[in-house]
Protein backbone atom coordinates (compact mmCIF):
# COMPACT_ATOMS: atom_id res chain seq x y z
CA UNK A 1 0.00 0.00 0.00
CA UNK A 2 2.60 2.23 1.19
CA UNK A 3 4.60 1.90 -2.66
CA UNK A 4 1.27 2.21 -4.70
CA UNK A 5 0.82 6.13 -2.52
CA UNK A 6 4.48 6.70 -3.53
CA UNK A 7 3.82 5.47 -7.34
CA UNK A 8 0.71 7.98 -7.75
CA UNK A 9 1.66 10.85 -5.79
CA UNK A 10 3.80 13.43 -6.99
CA UNK A 11 4.15 16.92 -8.72
CA UNK A 12 2.40 17.80 -11.64
CA UNK A 13 4.84 17.48 -13.88
CA UNK A 14 5.02 13.83 -13.04
CA UNK A 15 1.30 13.83 -13.83
CA UNK A 16 1.78 15.25 -17.00
CA UNK A 17 4.77 12.79 -18.06
CA UNK A 18 2.35 9.80 -16.61
CA UNK A 19 -0.53 11.18 -18.14
CA UNK A 20 1.70 11.41 -21.86
CA UNK A 21 3.03 7.54 -21.28
CA UNK A 22 -0.66 6.26 -20.86
CA UNK A 23 -1.91 8.36 -24.25
CA UNK A 24 1.18 6.60 -26.21
CA UNK A 25 0.41 3.59 -24.35
CA UNK A 26 -3.23 3.67 -25.76
CA UNK A 27 -2.44 4.84 -29.79
CA UNK A 28 0.21 1.86 -29.50
CA UNK A 29 -2.74 -0.83 -28.14
CA UNK A 30 -5.28 0.91 -30.93
CA UNK A 31 -2.87 -0.55 -33.35
CA UNK A 32 -2.26 -3.91 -31.94
CA UNK A 33 -6.07 -4.37 -32.07
CA UNK A 34 -6.10 -3.69 -36.09
CA UNK A 35 -3.08 -6.37 -36.00
CA UNK A 36 -5.26 -8.53 -33.96
CA UNK A 37 -7.74 -8.13 -36.68
CA UNK A 38 -5.70 -7.79 -39.61
CA UNK A 39 -2.52 -10.09 -38.70
CA UNK A 40 0.92 -9.02 -39.93
CA UNK A 41 0.32 -7.55 -43.12
CA UNK A 42 -0.39 -4.53 -42.13
CA UNK A 43 3.63 -4.25 -41.05
CA UNK A 44 6.46 -3.74 -43.53
CA UNK A 45 7.01 -7.71 -43.29
CA UNK A 46 7.16 -9.61 -46.13
CA UNK A 47 7.75 -13.32 -46.87
CA UNK A 48 11.69 -12.34 -47.37
CA UNK A 49 11.97 -10.26 -44.39
CA UNK A 50 9.76 -11.90 -41.66
CA UNK A 51 11.72 -10.27 -38.66
CA UNK A 52 11.59 -6.89 -38.45
CA UNK A 53 11.33 -4.26 -35.57
CA UNK A 54 9.52 -5.99 -33.08
CA UNK A 55 12.37 -8.49 -32.87
CA UNK A 56 15.10 -5.84 -33.22
CA UNK A 57 13.52 -4.03 -30.42
CA UNK A 58 13.48 -7.57 -27.97
CA UNK A 59 17.10 -8.16 -29.01
CA UNK A 60 18.22 -4.86 -28.09
CA UNK A 61 16.33 -4.63 -24.83
CA UNK A 62 17.47 -8.06 -23.78
CA UNK A 63 21.18 -6.49 -23.83
CA UNK A 64 19.65 -3.42 -21.75
CA UNK A 65 18.46 -6.05 -19.15
CA UNK A 66 21.66 -7.93 -19.29
CA UNK A 67 23.34 -4.55 -18.49
CA UNK A 68 22.39 -4.82 -14.52
CA UNK A 69 25.22 -7.10 -13.64
CA UNK A 70 27.68 -4.17 -14.34
CA UNK A 71 26.63 -2.50 -11.17
CA UNK A 72 25.68 -5.39 -9.61
CA UNK A 73 28.82 -7.40 -9.16
CA UNK A 74 30.53 -4.89 -8.00
CA UNK A 75 28.69 -3.56 -5.68
CA UNK A 76 27.63 -7.01 -3.89
CA UNK A 77 30.96 -9.21 -4.82
CA UNK A 78 33.29 -6.48 -4.35
CA UNK A 79 32.12 -3.85 -2.05
CA UNK A 80 32.66 -1.04 -4.49
CA UNK A 81 30.10 1.39 -1.97
CA UNK A 82 30.32 4.07 -4.85
CA UNK A 83 27.25 2.08 -6.14
CA UNK A 84 25.16 1.73 -3.45
CA UNK A 85 22.87 4.29 -4.73
CA UNK A 86 22.68 3.12 -8.57
CA UNK A 87 22.43 -0.41 -7.84
CA UNK A 88 18.33 -0.36 -7.11
CA UNK A 89 18.47 1.96 -10.54
CA UNK A 90 20.01 -0.91 -12.50
CA UNK A 91 17.76 -3.79 -11.32
CA UNK A 92 14.72 -1.37 -12.07
CA UNK A 93 16.12 -0.87 -15.53
CA UNK A 94 16.54 -4.78 -15.97
CA UNK A 95 13.11 -5.11 -15.07
CA UNK A 96 11.42 -2.66 -16.84
CA UNK A 97 13.69 -3.55 -20.40
CA UNK A 98 12.79 -7.23 -19.47
CA UNK A 99 9.27 -6.54 -19.62
CA UNK A 100 9.44 -4.67 -23.09
CA UNK A 101 11.45 -8.24 -24.17
CA UNK A 102 8.19 -10.10 -23.41
CA UNK A 103 5.85 -7.79 -25.01
CA UNK A 104 7.24 -7.38 -27.83
CA UNK A 105 7.46 -11.48 -28.38
CA UNK A 106 4.52 -11.02 -27.59
CA UNK A 107 3.13 -8.37 -30.36
CA UNK A 108 5.38 -10.46 -33.01
CA UNK A 109 3.55 -13.80 -32.74
CA UNK A 110 0.53 -12.27 -34.78
CA UNK A 111 -1.33 -14.96 -32.65
CA UNK A 112 -1.16 -14.83 -28.95
CA UNK A 113 -2.29 -18.07 -28.23
CA UNK A 114 0.91 -19.34 -30.19
CA UNK A 115 2.72 -18.09 -26.81
CA UNK A 116 1.40 -20.85 -24.94
CA UNK A 117 2.70 -23.29 -27.36
CA UNK A 118 6.01 -22.65 -25.48
CA UNK A 119 4.59 -23.60 -22.58
CA UNK A 120 2.04 -26.60 -23.67
CA UNK A 121 4.82 -28.16 -25.57
CA UNK A 122 8.22 -27.41 -23.78
CA UNK A 123 11.44 -29.19 -25.52
CA UNK A 124 15.26 -29.15 -24.35
CA UNK A 125 16.02 -28.33 -28.23
CA UNK A 126 14.08 -25.61 -28.93
CA UNK A 127 16.15 -22.13 -28.12
CA UNK A 128 12.86 -20.24 -28.02
CA UNK A 129 12.27 -22.21 -24.60
CA UNK A 130 15.28 -21.50 -23.39
CA UNK A 131 14.89 -17.80 -24.03
CA UNK A 132 11.77 -17.70 -22.36
CA UNK A 133 13.19 -19.60 -19.13
CA UNK A 134 16.11 -17.11 -19.08
CA UNK A 135 13.91 -14.61 -19.10
CA UNK A 136 11.27 -15.47 -16.92
CA UNK A 137 14.15 -16.23 -14.61
CA UNK A 138 15.34 -13.00 -15.16
CA UNK A 139 12.39 -11.06 -14.06
CA UNK A 140 11.75 -12.98 -11.36
CA UNK A 141 15.04 -12.47 -9.96
CA UNK A 142 15.27 -8.80 -10.42
CA UNK A 143 12.40 -8.36 -8.92
CA UNK A 144 12.41 -10.41 -5.67
CA UNK A 145 15.97 -8.81 -5.04
CA UNK A 146 14.73 -5.51 -5.64
CA UNK A 147 11.64 -5.96 -3.86
CA UNK A 148 13.62 -7.79 -0.96
CA UNK A 149 16.65 -4.89 -0.63
CA UNK A 150 14.30 -2.17 -0.92
CA UNK A 151 12.30 -2.78 1.93
CA UNK A 152 15.15 -3.46 4.20
CA UNK A 153 16.25 -0.10 3.35
CA UNK A 154 12.66 1.66 4.26
CA UNK A 155 13.40 -0.16 7.55
CA UNK A 156 16.89 0.64 7.92
CA UNK A 157 18.05 -3.17 8.47
CA UNK A 158 19.74 -5.47 7.09
CA UNK A 159 18.46 -7.51 3.97
CA UNK A 160 17.76 -11.73 5.13
CA UNK A 161 20.58 -13.90 4.24
CA UNK A 162 18.35 -15.85 1.89
CA UNK A 163 18.78 -12.99 -0.47
CA UNK A 164 22.92 -13.78 -1.05
CA UNK A 165 22.59 -16.90 -2.74
CA UNK A 166 19.73 -15.28 -5.32
CA UNK A 167 21.95 -12.36 -5.78
CA UNK A 168 25.09 -14.26 -6.57
CA UNK A 169 22.69 -16.76 -9.28
CA UNK A 170 21.21 -13.24 -10.52
CA UNK A 171 25.16 -12.54 -11.83
CA UNK A 172 25.42 -15.56 -14.37
CA UNK A 173 21.86 -15.32 -15.13
CA UNK A 174 22.24 -11.96 -16.57
CA UNK A 175 24.82 -13.09 -18.78
CA UNK A 176 22.97 -16.08 -20.13
CA UNK A 177 19.45 -14.28 -21.22
CA UNK A 178 21.69 -12.20 -23.93
CA UNK A 179 23.93 -15.21 -24.63
CA UNK A 180 20.67 -17.53 -25.30
CA UNK A 181 19.37 -14.47 -27.70
CA UNK A 182 22.47 -14.73 -29.42
CA UNK A 183 22.19 -18.72 -29.64
CA UNK A 184 19.02 -17.96 -31.41
CA UNK A 185 20.69 -15.93 -34.44
CA UNK A 186 23.72 -18.05 -35.00
CA UNK A 187 21.81 -21.32 -34.73
CA UNK A 188 20.51 -20.64 -38.28
CA UNK A 189 22.82 -21.51 -40.12
CA UNK A 190 20.80 -19.68 -43.67
CA UNK A 191 21.11 -16.27 -42.42
CA UNK A 192 24.97 -15.59 -42.97
CA UNK A 193 25.23 -12.54 -41.02
CA UNK A 194 24.39 -14.25 -37.66
CA UNK A 195 26.75 -17.35 -38.16
CA UNK A 196 29.59 -16.54 -36.48
CA UNK A 197 30.94 -17.97 -33.83
CA UNK A 198 31.32 -14.17 -31.47
CA UNK A 199 28.00 -13.06 -32.23
CA UNK A 200 27.24 -13.87 -28.36
CA UNK A 201 30.17 -11.70 -27.48
CA UNK A 202 29.43 -8.89 -29.71
CA UNK A 203 25.72 -8.94 -28.08
CA UNK A 204 27.49 -8.96 -24.32
CA UNK A 205 29.56 -6.02 -25.48
CA UNK A 206 27.31 -3.65 -27.03
CA UNK A 207 25.14 -4.90 -24.10
CA UNK A 208 27.49 -3.51 -21.20
CA UNK A 209 27.74 -0.01 -23.19
CA UNK A 210 24.26 0.38 -23.95
CA UNK A 211 22.83 -0.30 -20.86
CA UNK A 212 25.21 1.53 -19.07
CA UNK A 213 25.28 4.62 -21.04
CA UNK A 214 21.74 5.16 -20.20
CA UNK A 215 21.79 4.45 -17.10
CA UNK A 216 24.15 7.19 -16.82
CA UNK A 217 21.63 9.36 -18.58
CA UNK A 218 18.65 8.26 -16.03
CA UNK A 219 21.05 9.62 -12.89
CA UNK A 220 22.00 12.91 -14.64
CA UNK A 221 18.13 13.18 -15.68
CA UNK A 222 17.16 12.29 -11.94
CA UNK A 223 19.43 14.57 -10.86
CA UNK A 224 18.58 17.43 -12.96
CA UNK A 225 14.19 16.85 -11.68
CA UNK A 226 14.90 15.72 -8.09
CA UNK A 227 17.27 16.09 -5.13
CA UNK A 228 18.33 12.53 -5.99
CA UNK A 229 22.49 12.32 -6.78
CA UNK A 230 24.40 9.20 -7.95
CA UNK A 231 27.85 10.33 -7.37
CA UNK A 232 30.35 11.52 -9.29
CA UNK A 233 32.10 8.68 -8.61
CA UNK A 234 29.84 6.21 -9.68
CA UNK A 235 29.01 8.08 -13.05
CA UNK A 236 32.93 8.01 -13.81
CA UNK A 237 33.21 4.74 -12.98
CA UNK A 238 30.29 3.88 -14.93
CA UNK A 239 31.12 6.31 -18.10
CA UNK A 240 35.06 3.65 -18.00
CA UNK A 241 32.88 0.83 -18.21
CA UNK A 242 31.10 2.23 -21.35
CA UNK A 243 33.84 3.16 -22.71
CA UNK A 244 36.21 0.08 -22.59
CA UNK A 245 33.24 -2.35 -23.47
CA UNK A 246 32.43 0.15 -26.51
CA UNK A 247 35.64 0.29 -27.57
CA UNK A 248 35.03 -3.95 -27.30
CA UNK A 249 31.92 -3.77 -29.55
CA UNK A 250 33.69 -1.50 -32.34
CA UNK A 251 36.62 -3.99 -32.22
CA UNK A 252 34.11 -6.96 -32.61
CA UNK A 253 32.70 -5.17 -35.78
CA UNK A 254 35.97 -4.49 -37.35
CA UNK A 255 36.48 -8.52 -36.88
CA UNK A 256 33.65 -9.18 -39.14
CA UNK A 257 34.67 -7.02 -41.86
CA UNK A 258 37.73 -8.63 -41.83
CA UNK A 259 36.62 -12.22 -41.51
CA UNK A 260 33.89 -11.33 -44.44
CA UNK A 261 36.02 -9.56 -47.24
CA UNK A 262 39.44 -11.40 -46.81
CA UNK A 263 37.98 -14.60 -47.03
CA UNK A 264 35.77 -13.43 -50.02
CA UNK A 265 33.15 -15.62 -49.35
CA UNK A 266 30.17 -14.12 -51.21
CA UNK A 267 27.34 -14.89 -48.54
CA UNK A 268 29.10 -13.45 -45.55
CA UNK A 269 29.72 -9.91 -47.64
CA UNK A 270 26.35 -9.46 -48.97
CA UNK A 271 24.94 -8.55 -45.98
CA UNK A 272 27.53 -6.59 -44.61
CA UNK A 273 27.76 -4.35 -48.27
CA UNK A 274 23.84 -4.41 -48.28
CA UNK A 275 24.71 -2.36 -44.93
CA UNK A 276 26.91 -0.05 -45.96
CA UNK A 277 27.10 0.61 -49.11
CA UNK A 278 24.10 -0.78 -50.81
CA UNK A 279 23.50 -4.30 -52.61
CA UNK A 280 22.00 -4.33 -56.64
CA UNK A 281 20.75 -0.67 -56.29
CA UNK A 282 19.20 -1.25 -52.70
CA UNK A 283 20.93 1.00 -49.58
CA UNK A 284 17.56 2.17 -47.64
CA UNK A 285 19.83 0.93 -44.63
CA UNK A 286 23.24 2.42 -45.42
CA UNK A 287 22.50 5.81 -44.04
CA UNK A 288 21.71 4.15 -40.63
CA UNK A 289 24.23 2.18 -40.65
CA UNK A 290 26.77 5.12 -41.47
CA UNK A 291 25.29 7.34 -38.80
CA UNK A 292 25.84 5.02 -36.02
CA UNK A 293 29.38 4.64 -36.92
CA UNK A 294 30.21 8.16 -37.24
CA UNK A 295 28.10 8.28 -33.72
CA UNK A 296 30.11 5.64 -32.42
CA UNK A 297 33.53 6.88 -33.45
CA UNK A 298 32.49 10.49 -32.09
CA UNK A 299 31.17 8.83 -28.62
CA UNK A 300 35.00 6.09 -28.49
CA UNK A 301 36.50 10.29 -28.69
CA UNK A 302 34.66 11.73 -25.79
CA UNK A 303 34.46 8.69 -23.33
CA UNK A 304 38.16 7.76 -24.16
CA UNK A 305 39.59 11.12 -23.01
CA UNK A 306 39.14 11.51 -19.65
CA UNK A 307 38.97 15.75 -19.98
CA UNK A 308 35.58 15.24 -21.76
CA UNK A 309 34.58 12.22 -19.93
CA UNK A 310 34.49 14.44 -16.84
CA UNK A 311 32.34 17.28 -17.98
CA UNK A 312 28.77 15.72 -17.50
CA UNK A 313 27.27 17.67 -20.31
CA UNK A 314 29.82 16.06 -22.69
CA UNK A 315 29.45 12.74 -20.86
CA UNK A 316 26.00 13.32 -21.39
CA UNK A 317 25.85 13.40 -25.02
CA UNK A 318 28.51 10.59 -25.32
CA UNK A 319 26.15 8.18 -23.71
CA UNK A 320 23.43 9.11 -25.93
CA UNK A 321 25.57 8.38 -28.84
CA UNK A 322 26.66 5.33 -27.73
CA UNK A 323 22.79 4.11 -26.97
CA UNK A 324 21.59 5.98 -30.39
CA UNK A 325 24.61 4.05 -32.18
CA UNK A 326 23.77 0.74 -30.97
CA UNK A 327 20.07 0.56 -30.95
CA UNK A 328 20.65 1.43 -34.74
CA UNK A 329 22.99 -1.53 -35.33
CA UNK A 330 21.19 -4.15 -32.18
CA UNK A 331 17.39 -2.53 -33.11
CA UNK A 332 17.64 -1.90 -36.82
CA UNK A 333 20.66 -3.19 -39.06
CA UNK A 334 21.54 -6.77 -37.47
CA UNK A 335 17.99 -7.92 -38.14
CA UNK A 336 16.85 -6.61 -41.10
CA UNK A 337 19.95 -6.98 -43.26
CA UNK A 338 20.24 -10.57 -42.12
CA UNK A 339 17.47 -10.99 -44.71
CA UNK A 340 19.59 -9.88 -47.55
CA UNK A 341 19.37 -11.15 -49.80
CA UNK A 342 17.56 -13.89 -49.84
CA UNK A 343 18.13 -17.42 -49.87
CA UNK A 344 17.22 -17.19 -54.00
CA UNK A 345 19.27 -14.03 -54.31
CA UNK A 346 16.42 -11.65 -54.32
CA UNK A 347 16.94 -8.06 -52.10
CA UNK A 348 13.72 -7.02 -50.59
CA UNK A 349 13.77 -4.20 -48.26
CA UNK A 350 12.20 -3.47 -45.38
CA UNK A 351 10.41 -0.55 -44.46
CA UNK A 352 8.48 -0.36 -40.81
CA UNK A 353 4.73 0.64 -41.19
CA UNK A 354 3.02 3.30 -39.38
CA UNK A 355 1.34 0.85 -37.07
CA UNK A 356 3.99 -1.23 -36.56
CA UNK A 357 5.54 1.77 -35.22
CA UNK A 358 3.27 3.28 -32.99
CA UNK A 359 2.65 -0.49 -31.80
CA UNK A 360 6.44 -0.38 -30.90
CA UNK A 361 6.34 3.29 -29.35
CA UNK A 362 3.45 2.20 -27.21
CA UNK A 363 5.95 -0.84 -25.43
CA UNK A 364 8.89 1.82 -25.29
CA UNK A 365 5.90 3.95 -23.78
CA UNK A 366 4.87 1.03 -21.12
CA UNK A 367 8.66 0.10 -20.63
CA UNK A 368 9.11 3.68 -19.30
CA UNK A 369 6.03 3.98 -16.93
CA UNK A 370 6.99 0.93 -15.62
CA UNK A 371 10.29 2.49 -14.43
CA UNK A 372 9.28 5.82 -13.53
CA UNK A 373 6.74 3.88 -11.21
CA UNK A 374 9.96 1.87 -9.98
CA UNK A 375 12.41 4.75 -9.45
CA UNK A 376 9.46 7.15 -7.80
CA UNK A 377 9.03 4.49 -5.02
CA UNK A 378 12.68 3.90 -5.16
CA UNK A 379 13.36 7.89 -4.49
CA UNK A 380 10.50 8.22 -2.52
CA UNK A 381 11.55 5.75 0.37
CA UNK A 382 15.65 7.14 0.27
CA UNK A 383 13.57 10.50 0.74
CA UNK A 384 11.55 9.28 4.28
CA UNK A 385 13.81 10.45 7.14
CA UNK A 386 14.44 6.98 8.59
CA UNK A 387 16.09 6.39 5.33
CA UNK A 388 18.05 9.54 5.47
CA UNK A 389 19.30 9.18 8.88
CA UNK A 390 20.93 6.31 8.05
CA UNK A 391 23.40 4.59 5.18
CA UNK A 392 21.49 2.61 2.32
CA UNK A 393 21.63 -0.73 3.82
CA UNK A 394 23.04 -3.42 1.83
CA UNK A 395 23.94 -7.50 1.74
CA UNK A 396 26.63 -7.33 4.30
CA UNK A 397 26.71 -11.08 4.38
CA UNK A 398 28.45 -11.05 0.90
CA UNK A 399 31.56 -9.08 2.02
Amino acid sequence: MFMFEKAVGGSRRYRLWICALLILMAIGFACYLRQLQFGLAITGLSRDVTWGLYIAQFTFLVGVAASAVMVVLPYYLHNFKAFARITILGEFLAIAAVVMCMLFIFVDMGQPARVFNVLLYPTPHSMMFWDMISLGGYLALNATIALVTLRAEREDVAPPHWIKPVILLSIPWAVSIHTVTAFLYSGLPGRSLWLTAILAPRFLASAFASGPALLILLCLLLARVTRFSAGREAIQKLAVIVAYAMTISVFFVLMEFFTAFYSRIPEHMDSLQYMFVGLDGHARLAPWMWLSSVLAVASLVLLLTPRYRHNHKLLALACGMVFLSLWIDKGIGLIVAAFVPSPLGAVTEYTPSLPEALIALGIWAAGSLILTVLYKIALSVREEPLASAAPPARVEVLI
